[in-house]
């Protein structure tokens, strides 16, 4: 059951991050209030796994302990999305030491696999929907690695609920039945995929329910191995047994030596906020560039309804795009030049790349001081102890390769597509490395306290949603739900780490809603503007934190099943 907190005005004045006067008229009107707790929150992309979290969080568990219950529930509703056989990154606020920490769940490529043994797709990339583009699923390794630092109940007790639902059955909600059925139209031939995913030869509709008594198994063994049993007992066995019928490389050694890394978020300051994201092998960093950018520009006089902030915006975004093609890559196998890219010197000179009144159709990658598809769920959690979480986790299209192992019902992610197939560049394929990776939660602190837990799924659209949904905060003063409403541009066509580069200026794509006069304007700029369909603009979720209060307040998709809930 959903709680909700209405809170005196008195209090309401003092969240941080509140709409200031003057930025009223560039408000816009939210789909639903924004949800508020005393004692926890939890927001998510489907309803039943939201109420999971909350029961366990009722029941004495920590935002950890919830963040891994709703995900587990969310591999089995929303399979369009993630899954055990997917990956995971994960930020945790812990209130004891008063510190934001970094968690890389993503797996390898196996060992086995070289450039030269992949047929490369015409334009050079590796094949998406191909035993190719399989790497380690890391997701049940960084389960276990977050219990075992911030969990409080038994993992049983927190898988309980998606066991459960896998065993009992579930009702397929609305937006994810329609990505079911159009995903079952592209895989319904492929090994396995029809016999998990198509019950009675078809996707199931909404409010039908659907039952993986398969992936139960493999969750109750989890609950009673633990990951060391997923990743060197019978599962990982039937997986590479799997590969070796399919064509794929995977051998037992590849997932022996799998472990997930804990890490330092990096973060760069925008307008007074610290913005908080992983370091690559994610593109997290790009977000912060482009806010970088942004920063170095008056949005707020512009105005939202204005030509010139959304060219700024996109101008930005290629620019910031060029340098993740470029640089952005595992840390164990090349050197990233973080903390030079995130400088606000650099930003300033890239900024000055940005033309006015034309759209650039060609950007090259910067030279910092130190070297010369897509669909994902994101979460976040709270608890009463200010325990925070931010986590996402993903197959990384769809349903991954469209590889389904019928004896444990997951797909295998093809997150190995984004390698790149040319030798010698940062993020070239080689064995056992992490590709450059799409999936990543974010953070915002103010004063060192913790602030705001938030995501926004959808491969290249992240750092662009991110970016977006807080100049919306900060900028234009819209609440945690309006911020996530609001009207976001999506640019496609730029320069990717796989390889291939932009040489016509891209795609911006932008939500209904903007005058006329606007779009136009863009398009006089050089811009071209093309519809696509609404999933493609993302999945936003977002916990904020009152510091003098302590209670929180919830935000969620309007473009998504989900909901936020709190008690």
């Amino acid at each position: 059951m959903r709680h909700c907190l209405r809170l005196p005005l008195v209090f309401v004045t003092l969240l941080l991050l509140a709409p200031a006067p003057a930025a009223r008229a560039e408000r816009g009107i939210a789909t639903r209030s924004p949800v508020y707790g005393q004692h926890g929150m939890v927001c998510a992309a489907q309803p039943l796994a939201v109420q999971a979290g909350l029961d366990i969080l009722k029941a004495g568990g920590s935002a950890v302990d919830a963040a891994i219950a709703v995900n587990a529930c969310l591999g089995l509703m929303e399979p369009t999305a993630n899954g055990m056989g997917g990956d995971l990154f994960a930020m945790v606020w812990d209130p004891k030491d008063g510190k934001l920490h970094g968690l890389n769940a993503c797996g390898r490529s196996p060992l086995a696999l070289t450039a030269d043994k992949v047929p490369p797709e015409a334009d050079g990339t590796i094949p998406l929907y191909s035993p190719y583009s399989w790497t380690v699923p890391g997701c049940v390794d960084g389960w276990a690695q977050l219990h075992a630092k911030y969990g409080k109940l038994p993992l049983a007790q927190v898988l309980a609920p998606a066991i459960r639902y896998a065993e009992e059955g579930f009702p397929v909600s609305p937006v994810i039945a329609a990505d079911w059925e159009r995903g079952s139209r592209r895989f319904k031939d492929f090994p396995g995929f029809a016999d998990v995913f198509l019950p009675g030869g078809r996707a199931p509709r909404e409010g039908e329910i659907f039952r993986n008594p398969a992936l139960a198994g493999v969750l109750r063994q989890v609950a009673e191995g633990g990951a060391r049993d997923w990743y060197e007992g019978p599962i990982a066995f039937e997986i590479v047994r799997y590969s070796h019928a399919h064509g794929g490389f995977f051998e037992p050694e590849d997932f022996k030596r799998h472990t997930s890394e804990w890490c330092d978020p990096v973060s760069t300051s925008y307008r007074g906020y610290d913005v908080w994201e992983l370091p690559p092998p994610g593109q997290g960093i790009a977000a912060l560039q482009l806010l970088n950018i942004l920063e170095t520009f008056d949005l707020k006089a512009m105005g939202r309804d204005s030509a010139d902030f959304w060219h700024v915006f996109t101008e930005a975004k290629k620019i910031v795009f060029a340098d993740r093609a470029r640089y952005y890559a595992d840390p164990k196998f090349a050197a990233v030049p973080v903390a030079e890219l995130l400088g606000k010197d650099y930003a300033r000179t890239r900024a000055k790349l940005i033309d006015p009144q034309h759209a650039a159709l060609k950007v090259e990658p910067g030279d910092p001081p130190a070297l010369n598809r897509k669909e994902t769920t994101f979460l976040c959690t709270a608890d009463s102890s200010g325990m925070m979480v931010s986590l996402i986790q993903s197959n990384y299209t769809g349903f991954g390769s469209g590889y389904v192992i019928p004896s444990l019902g997951f797909c295998l992610q093809d997150r190995g597509n984004l390698f790149d197939l040319k030798p010698g560049r940062p993020n070239s394929l080689e064995p056992g490395k992490r590709p450059f990776h799409t999936i990543i939660p974010a953070f915002v602190t103010k004063d060192g306290k913790p602030l705001l837990a938030f995501g926004l799924m959808g491969g290249d659209m992240q750092p662009q949603g991110h970016a977006q949904v807080i100049v919306n905060l900060v900028d234009f003063g819209m609440n945690l739900q309006e911020a996530g409403d609001a009207i976001r541009f999506h640019h496609t066509g730029s320069a990717e780490p796989t390889g291939t580069g932009m040489a016509d200026g891209g795609v911006l794509h932008i939500e209904d809603g903007l005058p006329a006069a606007v779009l136009d304007e863009l398009k006089k700029r050089g811009h071209r503007l093309e519809s696509e369909p609404v999933g493609a603009y993302g999945g936003y979720q977002a916990i904020r934190r009152d510091p003098l209060t302590g209670i929180y307040c919830g935000a969620t998709e309007k473009r998504k099943d989900g909901c936020a809930a709190g008690y």
